[in-house]
């Protein structure tokens, strides 16, 4: 039995979907189980979520195979980043070596330093030292900037390329090598199946800053618009004061922005992607495909 964290994000649904279509037993730890669509039926469930360790215990009956692929980038009204990346990890590592589990999967970002300036990346390496730890055999697959048709970011660029003049929301200096999910999602099923062991670093085979992946978006909906750099004071106070506003369902926080000042690259490029069989994507291909919620195409 694998338990299967983070289900309905864009690499757990992606995963879930091989996992199914393999006739693999899997049980998701999930908050609410309409997040799964029509696999809830499918799947064995656990109610309950990072910030809530008394699921864990009841979720490890069974198990053998823990893949923890939920992640926060940004503060819940009941936990921290902190609380939900760091000590979420920790617990439910705790919860698997109690319960005797065998493997141990862990997804994180490519960036990740205890002394980053930001506080999710912090968070990721402080899960991953926690892994690195652990008495399971453990595989670390920490990957770049995941994209996906209709995900969160590319529907926002999208919405954004409607304006006449877009808004570069980015640093200049930050780089990202983007994967698709299902690339992500082939290189965990690939770590599973041989077992690979140890931290692979997944890659796509472009290097691009934020701009470059405003134009790419802009190129792929055949439109064209001026571009315009907000400086990141600016973009700070103004997501602050937008979170204040509307509180959890503002489109993007200051924390997450942060995100997009530090660069999420690899030296390794594709080859530990190449390594577990997978030949990454560009992005021009990514948003070229269709999925639920994917971008409407050129106009």
């Amino acid at each position: 039995m694998i338990l299967l964290t983070g289900a309905s994000g864009t690499v757990g649904s992606a995963l879930l979907r091989r996992l199914l279509a393999e006739g693999r037993p899997v049980r998701c730890l999930v908050r609410d189980p309409r997040e799964l669509g029509l696999e809830r039926v499918r799947v064995g469930l656990v109610l309950g979520d990072l910030g809530d360790p008394s699921s864990f215990r009841h979720a490890m009956r069974g198990v053998d195979c823990v893949v923890h692929l939920a992640t926060a980038t940004r503060d819940s009204p009941r936990a921290s980043i902190e609380e939900l990346n760091a000590l979420a990890t920790l617990r439910l590592l705790r919860a698997a070596e109690q319960a005797r589990v065998d493997r141990f999967l862990f997804l994180s970002t490519l960036g990740a330093s205890r002394h980053s300036s930001v506080r999710y990346l912090r968070s990721r390496a402080l899960a991953e030292q926690g892994v690195a730890a652990a008495s399971l055999e453990s595989t670390v697959v920490a990957s770049s900037l995941v994209v996906t048709p209709g995900d969160r970011l590319l529907t926002l660029l999208d919405r954004l390329s409607w304006l006449p003049a877009i808004p570069i929301l980015g640093s200049a200096r930050a780089c990202y090598q983007p994967i698709s999910a299902e690339d992500v999602a082939s290189c965990a099923l690939a770590a599973l199946d041989e077992p690979a062991t140890g931290r692979f670093e997944l890659a796509g085979p472009e290097a691009m800053t934020y701009d470059d992946l405003v134009g790419a978006v802009l190129r792929a909906r055949g439109r064209r618009r001026r571009r315009v750099r907000i400086p990141a004071p600016a973009l700070r106070a103004g997501l602050s004061g937008l979170e204040r506003a509307v509180g959890a369902t503002a489109f993007a926080t200051s924390d997450e922005a942060e995100l997009l000042s530090v660069s999420m690259t690899t030296e390794r490029g594709t080859a530990d992607a190449e390594r577990l069989g997978v030949r990454p994507l560009r992005l021009s291909a990514v948003l070229a495909q269709r999925g639920p919620g994917a971008m409407p195409g050129p106009l």
